[in-house]
């Protein structure tokens, strides 16, 4: 079994975060790391209960809570072979976990996506905007990068080394596109495979209200661009 490690940004998940921890198979997983984005509620004291190494990055934004994990895991002692990346929100299923990293263990692969657009989605679990977002996107990538992507899921597993080569930077909407892109740009061997997904408990930062949205929308448009 190779060494494994999940990495989950977190504001204000307090009610779900244990959840999601809790439901990581741990015969699969050596350590989740909890970041802590300036939550205002409980979730890094819930994180820690449930067993998780909890950081805190007071720098706000999806990217900057990513990358304070990355950089803790950097050190020698402490990093994976394989680098997983869920939300907090538990609208990701965790215990697909091993149905996330089987393509890197058998097939050698270097990134798998978790498309939710390939697997089982609850109704009123993504908004329109998100699955146009999705939809405009992956269409651009494969338009101008040539790679054949689904979604831009946050569920996400890649060799580690790997993703140490990406030297990613994007502190806030454009995190998981910029992945893709430079994957692509790097000739990354990289797949999808199907993921489930459900309503999200609590309100979403970023579909849930139009400034989200549309901030969001931008960064991943101009991340696109940006790279090519």
């Amino acid at each position: 079994m190779p060494n494994i490690k999940v990495v989950i940004p977190a504001f204000n998940e307090e009610k779900s975060i244990a959840h999601v921890i809790n439901d990581i198979p741990k015969e699969w997983v050596k350590e989740v790391v909890v970041v802590d984005n300036r939550s205002t509620d409980q979730t890094a004291e819930v994180a820690k209960k449930a067993g998780a190494t909890v950081l805190s990055e007071t720098n706000a934004g999806y990217g900057n809570a990513c990358l304070k994990g990355i950089n803790y895991l950097s050190e020698p002692s402490r990093q994976p072979e394989i680098l997983v990346f869920i939300d907090g929100d538990y609208s990701d299923f965790p215990e697909q976990l091993p149905e996330l990293v089987q393509p890197i263990i058998d097939q050698d692969i270097d990134m798998v996506i978790g498309s939710r657009a390939l697997g089982d989605r609850e109704g009123g679990s993504m908004t329109f905007p998100q699955v146009f977002g999705n939809w405009l996107a992956t269409s651009l990538l494969k338009l101008f990068y040539g790679v054949k992507y689904t979604d831009l899921g946050p569920f996400r597993a890649i060799k580690f080394d790997e993703l140490l080569a990406l030297q990613m930077q994007d502190k806030t909407y454009g995190w998981t596109v910029e992945m893709q892109v430079k994957a692509a740009r790097q000739k990354l061997k990289t797949t999808e495979v199907p993921v489930n997904y459900k309503r999200r408990i609590g309100v979403s930062k970023v579909s849930g209200t139009v400034k989200g949205t549309v901030l969001a929308g931008y960064k991943i448009l101009y991340t696109i661009f940006k790279y090519l």
